[in-house]
């Protein structure tokens, strides 16, 4: 890995104030500030020798895993969390946060299927709030299931139809956070972590009741399209929200599961690190303020199978590297977690810029400008820059900052240019899928 360019360590803002009625929220969501806001999806509970100062190295400072019920609750009545105690002493020295996913079935009730009487849901909720009340005051952003609105993690149980899914999930979610939010009123409760942009079903959630209970409102919103194309479904859910939300709260929307699988058609590993980036930058542009990238390592050596492919490094753990190296090959979505990370660490989003000026004689299309992305971000009276295109082919343009010298550090964290000069016009750059960053000099 080329060494990337890092600037001086900088102090992050701090969190800022919402409503005394969002006390849950305040005390656990993050603030729009890079890197708090990034997070990666694990699947342990025990990390190898190295693991953890590679994941704090990529500036992740969440991280999302299974809270499994089945194996917490072996002996009714009797928990053992004990593996997640382990994780989160783990998490600490690295100051990293944990959003853990009440999740799935439990062979001691209704059958080992998702819960649909009365006494599972009981049992369900008690777990919930034996743990809520265990990680008390620990940070914990507790998640209402996985993807509960498909066949997968939601097993229906025999004669019951697709439609009572929603109505099941719900009736489960609701005895839960009356449950956890007795015990504990603060503590931060979220959901229904949905597979896709399922409006409809959303909605079913909040006509129920549910956001008196979520400080936040988790979709999944997996797409084979550039990360752009989220922002139109963003608009349309935080609507919703605002039509359903108590009176007095501002409940917003946290990414809780997202990301490319480089098996996939057309998103080869290069695709697939710039599109971390886009998705990062994209959901912070839209005040997302908490995105889990999926995954952490790669699950599995078969190139073709989208399972396997998903993380920011390789499977194989080398063990030998574990004091002084990486103890996973990167893969360039790491490299681009590094960068965003640490190129852009204290600043915060501003708003789009537009792309002006001309290159040559030739105007810069009107279609050109809605291709091109330029975000301004800025901590204290420092500002930086990042820039990108969504068009096929790269395209020139002319970014709008002022006259000056610049340093332009691609998504990678390579040094594309030193000195870049800006005029009137503004700063003219080569705009391709990957971000590049642009600091005054």
């Amino acid at each position: 890995m080329k060494k990337i360019w890092m600037p001086g360590t900088l102090a992050l803002a701090g969190i800022a104030a919402l409503s005394p009625s969002a006390v849950a929220a305040r005390s656990a969501l993050p603030p729009l500030v890079i890197p708090r806001c990034m997070g990666v999806n694990i699947h342990f509970t025990r990390p190898r020798p190295g693991e953890m100062r590679m994941l704090a190295h990529a500036g992740f400072h969440w991280v999302r895993m299974d809270f499994f019920w089945a194996n917490t609750e072996k002996t009714r009545g009797r928990y053992n969390f004990s593996a997640y105690d382990r994780l989160l002493a783990a998490l600490k020295p690295w100051h990293i946060h944990a959003l853990l996913i009440l999740d799935y079935a439990n062979p001691l009730y209704d059958h080992g299927l998702a819960p649909y009487d009365h006494a599972g849901r009981a049992a369900f909720a008690r777990w919930a709030t034996a743990a809520a009340r265990h990680f008390k005051g620990r940070r914990v952003l507790w998640e209402m299931y996985n993807e509960p609105n498909g066949n997968w993690f939601w097993k229906l149980p025999p004669g019951e139809k697709a439609a009572d899914r929603i109505t099941n999930y719900i009736k489960l979610a609701l005895a839960t956070g009356r449950a956890i939010h007795r015990a504990d009123p603060h503590a931060a409760f979220i959901g229904p972590a949905e597979s896709g942009m399922n409006l409809s079903y959303v909605k079913r959630c909040f006509q129920g009741g549910l956001l008196k209970y979520w400080c936040a409102v988790s979709m999944h919103p997996y797409r084979q399209t550039g990360p752009e194309t989220v922002a139109a479904d963003y608009e349309k859910l935080k609507k919703l929200i605002a039509h359903y939300e108590p009176r007095g709260r501002h409940i917003p929307i946290i990414a809780g599961e997202w990301g490319y699988s480089s098996a996939w058609k057309n998103i080869t590993p290069k695709v697939q690190g710039q599109y971390l980036a886009r998705e990062f930058l994209i959901n912070i542009s839209n005040g997302i303020p908490l995105t889990i990238w999926y995954d952490w390592h790669d699950d599995g050596t078969v190139a073709t199978n989208s399972e396997h492919n998903f993380g920011t490094v390789l499977y194989p753990y080398n063990k030998g590297a574990a004091r002084h190296g990486f103890v996973y090959k990167p893969k360039p979505a790491y490299r681009a977690a590094v960068t965003l990370s640490h190129v852009l660490r204290g600043y915060r989003f501003v708003r789009r810029l537009r792309t002006s000026g001309a290159v040559g004689k030739k105007p810069i299309s009107a279609s050109a400008q809605k291709t091109d992305f330029v975000l301004l971000f800025a901590k204290g009276h420092s500002s930086r820059v990042v820039a990108w295109t969504t068009a096929k082919k790269p395209q020139m343009a002319r970014v709008p900052v002022g006259n000056g010298h610049f340093r332009v550090v691609d998504y990678q964290g390579r040094l594309v240019e030193k000195g870049a000069v800006a005029g009137p016009g503004g700063l003219l750059l080569r705009l391709t899928g990957g971000p590049q960053y642009v600091e005054s000099q």
